[in-house]
C-alpha cells in the first residue's frame, strides 16, 4: 500500500493506493491531518509514502513523518518518469511535476495538455516522447473575483456562479460574466492553440474547480479530480523499482 500526502496551501490530502487503484482519499486541514496520517499507516499497513508540499508543512513536521514511514520527498532532484525540458527545473512546482507524471503514466506516447484549475490555473504540456516543455500559469477563478474587489473601491466580492449569461445586466451579473466567461474563453482558446500545433492532443482537466468548469468547455476533455494523486503514486512507484 502506498500513502500519498499532498500538501496544498490550506488543506492536506491523504490517499492510499493498492498498486494503481485508489482505495482511500480524504482532505484535512493543516492542523488536524496527523490523526488521519497515523490511521492510514496503521489501518492500511502503508510502508512507503510520497509527500508533495508547496510549503505548508514545516521541516520538523516532515521529519516526524519520516520517522513513521519510508518517505520520498518530491522535489527537483526526485527521479521522475519523464524528461524535464523546463528552463528552470528547480522552480517547477511539485504539483506540476505530479500532474505530468500522471499524464505520462496514463497516456503513454501521447501529446497531453494538463489543465489544473485550482487557486491558479496551470497549463502543462508533455509530448509523445515523454518530454515536458512547460506551459502557463494564470489566476484561478476565486483569485479573479478577489482581485476585482481588492483593486477597486466599489466592486463587491462575490462567490463564483457558473450559471451566468454572456451579457451581465447588473454589476454582480457583469462580474460573473467577466470572470466565468473569461476563464472558459481562456481555456478553450489555449486548447485550440495547442491542438493546432500537436496532432492527437489529449486534454485533461483537474483541480478544485474541475466539476465547476468541465461541462462548460467547448473542447473535448478528460475530467479527473484525482489526477495529481494518481501522478504522485506513479512517481512513488517509479522510485521504488
Amino acid at each position: 500500500m502506498n500513502l500519498i500526502i499532498d500538501c496544498g496551501n490550506t488543506r492536506i490530502k491523504l490517499a492510499v493506493f493498492n498498486d494503481s487503484k485508489l482505495i482511500y482519499n480524504e482532505a484535512f486541514t493543516i492542523n488536524n491531518y496527523k490523526e488521519g496520517l497515523n490511521n492510514c499507516i496503521i489501518n492500511y499497513g502503508c510502508k512507503n509514502a510520497i509527500i508533495s508540499s508547496v510549503g505548508s508543512l514545516k521541516k520538523n513536521e516532515i521529519v516526524e513523518i519520516k520517522q513513521k514511514i519510508e518517505l520520498v520527498e518530491l522535489n527537483s532532484s526526485t527521479k521522475i518518469p519523464f524528461y524535464n525540458n523546463y528552463d528552470t527545473p528547480k522552480t517547477l512546482g511539485v504539483d506540476r511535476i505530479g500532474l505530468i507524471a500522471a499524464a505520462v503514466s496514463q497516456f503513454p506516447q501521447n501529446n497531453v495538455l494538463v489543465i489544473d484549475a485550482g487557486t491558479c490555473i496551470t497549463y502543462d504540456f508533455v509530448d509523445s516522447n515523454a518530454t515536458y516543455f512547460g506551459g502557463a500559469i494564470s489566476p484561478g477563478v476565486k483569485i479573479r473575483y478577489k482581485s476585482l474587489n481588492a483593486f477597486t473601491k466599489k466592486l463587491p466580492l462575490l462567490e463564483p456562479n457558473l450559471e451566468t449569461d454572456l451579457i451581465g445586466t447588473s454589476t454582480e451579473t457583469s462580474i460573473h460574466s467577466g470572470v466565468i466567461n473569461g476563464v472558459l474563453g481562456e481555456m478553450d482558446s489555449i486548447i485550440e492553440k495547442y491542438r493546432k500545433k500537436n496532432k492527437d492532443l489529449t486534454v485533461v482537466l483537474t483541480g478544485g474547480d474541475v466539476k465547476f468548469l468541465s461541462n462548460k468547455l467547448k473542447n473535448s476533455i478528460f475530467a479527473n479530480s484525482n489526477f495529481l494523486l494518481e501522478g504522485l503514486n506513479s512517481i512513488l512507484t517509479y522510485n521504488l523499482k
